[in-house]
């Protein structure tokens, strides 16, 4: 196990990230998109993007595309790299403002939290959509943990906090079992080939009817590399 530093708030350290591992020369088969934040109060990243929308989608959004060719070079026909996102079941609730991604008109938690979980899943069905159309060893998938108790909770409020604890036991996954099906994206020989799936406990399940809108997907992932200052090249695959 080796760590290298990647702050997923910040486009800079996301490049010099990406430029650090590059220079290792290593292969890459798995891609765990992870990390997030819920329900912060409205603040800004320090590229002055809207935090759940920044970190929980943008950053992982340059974070993919930045490392996409060493995936393409690692995968092979019998053996695909593989791109798991983590999502939520919030996705399913969430509304996707094109005109206003940074919540600048009116701000809201949960609506801030959604939209960036449900930008995750219209992403990866767009990223996989032009994985096939360029013939690449590499499959993009979407998962949702589940309920899980860790630390993403600790700006609800009190009341829920407390509700938390009590039930915790009872009504929320631990981190292990909340991490078994990123682990069975990422590995299990069944999902071999299989991309642009959404899946939860395991199998794969529906997501919100929105996120298999094709236009909406595309024009999400040439906003999105407006935003983080990539090309739009591979979007324009039919």
């Amino acid at each position: 196990v080796e760590f290298l530093y990647c702050d997923l708030a910040s486009m800079k350290s996301i490049r010099q990230f990406v430029q650090q591992f590059r220079a290792k020369n290593c292969p890459l088969h798995v891609l765990v998109n992870n990390a997030g934040v819920m329900l912060v109060p409205e603040r800004k990243t320090e590229d002055g993007f809207e935090e759940h929308f920044g970190l929980n989608y943008l950053g992982h959004f340059l974070l993919t595309n930045l490392l996409l060719d060493t995936l393409k070079q690692s995968g092979t026909h019998s053996h695909n790299a593989r791109i798991i996102t983590v999502s939520s079941a919030t996705h399913y609730v969430g509304k996707l403002h094109l005109n206003d991604l940074q919540n600048r008109c009116s701000y809201s938690p949960h609506g801030a939290y959604a939209q960036s979980k449900l930008a995750l899943v219209l992403f990866t069905y767009r990223l996989q959509y032009l994985l096939t159309a360029n013939g690449s060893h590499v499959t993009a998938n979407v998962v949702d943990p589940g309920v899980v108790n860790t630390e993403l909770y600790k700006h609800v409020f009190w009341v829920v906090k407390v509700v938390k604890w009590m039930t915790a036991w009872l009504f929320f996954k631990t981190p292990e079992e909340g991490a078994s099906t990123t682990i069975y994206a990422a590995v299990s020989p069944e999902m071999e080939g299989a991309g642009g799936c959404y899946l939860y406990n395991e199998e794969r399940t529906k997501s919100a009817d929105v996120a298999y809108d094709e236009e909406l997907q595309r024009r999400l992932w040439t906003e999105s590399c407006k935003m983080v200052g990539i090309s739009d090249e591979p979007s324009r695959v039919p």
